[in-house]
């Protein structure tokens, strides 16, 4: 697939970018070589290729799921203009 002026033109005002008539016979090669590149890699077999988040195999470090800060509702319901039964009591905004 070949990009003409009119796609970069077309491209650039989506992207909101002034561009000139040098730069578009610029883009349009750049965008060409792209779609080239795009296709290539389209064109690989990647069957039975597993995916991956990084090329390096490495585990994140791991900590136990556990409550290290909390048990200050009183506390935190002092601040709310109105509370009842230990939440918060907010207007009414769904009829």
């Amino acid at each position: 697939m070949s990009i003409d002026k009119n796609t970069v033109r077309k491209v650039a005002r989506l992207a909101r970018i002034r561009t000139t008539d040098a730069e578009e016979d610029r883009l349009a090669v750049q965008m060409t070589d792209i779609l080239k590149l795009a296709a290539e890699l389209d064109a690989v077999n990647t069957d039975g290729v597993e995916p991956l988040t990084s090329v390096i195999d490495m585990m994140l470090p791991e900590r136990e799921d556990k409550v290290t800060d909390g048990g200050m509702a009183e506390k935190i319901l002092a601040n709310a203009p109105d509370h009842t039964a230990g939440f918060f009591v907010v207007p009414k905004v769904v009829e």
